[in-house]
């Protein structure tokens, strides 16, 4: 009679279990979000592929420099991965997409291997992203922080495996109710703080990305009500400024 000992039984199953689990996650690693799309090439103007560049040869030289260095395309990172088609006439959303919007963490993570993979396939080396773009805002500053640091350790990761570069970053400081009135040039002092908390933390992590440039984007400052533009009186025989 052959006798196994428990322990060796346990060992073999705890090993084939372990196994399961490190093939999942090899899957997961895997997966791809635009399955059966090849890398698009250039083609020439000839080309009937509605799959390929016709005029855009990135490594074709022209004037002394690539006409990738002259073209310096970059991916969008909200408009791309969390757009969902919606519109300003109530129509909610028409886009389908195979990854999650969710404004969360897990989300975010995996908007991450969506954009490197589009990033390689469509031969795009650089992109552009505002902070709460790749990663949602917490419940206070520190949280939004903390958040947005483990999202930025993945894309930093992602950067240095697929060579694709960060162009320039920036803040989002006008979708939130808080920037109604303006974000740096806001009436109310706190509000300006928390904004200049979130420019310091994203500057902060463009420059750990790489990114060539930082964007100051203030699309609600300026004034808090049309009150406050230069509407001058003239007379009639000058020229009135539109």
């Amino acid at each position: 009679m052959l006798l196994i000992h428990p322990l060796k039984l346990l060992g073999a199953n705890l090993q084939s279990i372990m196994d399961k689990m490190s093939a999942t996650k090899k899957q997961k690693q895997a997966k791809e979000y635009f399955p059966g799309q090849a890398a698009i090439e250039y083609k020439g103007s000839d080309s009937i592929d509605p799959m390929a560049f016709k005029y855009y040869n990135a490594e074709e030289v022209v004037a002394g420099k690539k006409m990738k260095d002259w073209l310096r395309f970059a991916v969008c990172w909200w408009h791309t991965w969390k757009g969902n088609g919606a519109d300003i006439f109530g129509l909610d959303g028409s886009y389908e997409r195979p990854w999650s919007t969710e404004n969360t963490l897990e989300g975010a993570l995996e908007r991450v291997d969506v954009h490197f993979e589009f990033c390689q396939k469509l031969g795009v080396e650089l992109y552009c992203f505002h902070d709460r773009d790749v990663a949602p805002e917490g419940k206070t500053i520190a949280e939004s922080n903390e958040i947005l640091d483990q999202v930025v350790a993945k894309m930093a990761a992602k950067q240095k495996e697929t060579k694709v570069e960060l162009l320039w970053g920036t803040c989002n400081l006008f979708s939130h109710p808080r920037y109604m009135n303006g974000a740096c040039t806001n009436p109310d002092p706190a509000v300006v703080c928390h904004a200049a908390a979130a420019v310091k933390k994203c500057l902060e992590v463009t420059k750990k990305l790489g990114g060539a440039n930082f964007v100051m984007w203030g699309g609600r400052d300026g004034y808090q009500t049309l009150l406050n533009t230069e509407y001058v009186q003239r007379s009639t025989n000058q020229p009135t400024r539109n």
